[in-house]
């Protein structure tokens, strides 16, 4: 796997975001023109990207901002039970420690921090746009 795709109305906040979690910025670039457009599908495309990678160089995604045409909303907020792409999963090395660095960027709790026979610490966030991330930490 190269990347994983998401679109957002605010790059910004994703990539501070994520880069709270702990990923890099790789690089930004606009895109628009015919190249792009015949291979997204849509004419007239021009958007802003951020990619994003992993501190271990792995894993990559990359942020899409529509300022045309406009974005519409994919259900954003939607919840895990509804069908097609719905979280990401990060193994951390201190869950109260992200928790805390990612407060300030607006995640959300989703319900509880749980423990898993007393190897796994885990629960689910909220990010920007309603992206959905699984923290895992796991005892030595």
């Amino acid at each position: 796997m190269h990347h994983v795709g998401m679109t957002v109305t605010d790059l910004a906040a994703a990539v501070a975001f994520f880069e709270a979690l702990g990923m890099e910025l790789e690089g930004k670039a606009h895109m628009e023109g015919e190249f792009v457009d015949g291979v997204i599908g849509l004419d007239g495309s021009n958007s802003d990207i951020a990619m994003m990678k992993t501190p271990d160089d792995q894993y990559r995604i990359e942020f899409s901002q529509f300022q045309t045409p406009e974005s519409i909303d994919g259900s954003s907020h939607a919840p895990i039970n509804a069908l097609g792409l719905r979280h990401i999963a990060f193994v951390i090395d201190d869950l109260d420690d992200t928790l805390a660095r990612l407060k300030p960027h607006g995640a959300e709790l989703v319900r509880n921090v749980e423990t898993y026979e007393n190897m796994l610490r885990t629960c689910y966030v909220r990010g920007p746009e309603g992206i959905l991330v699984e923290l895992c930490q796991y005892f030595n």
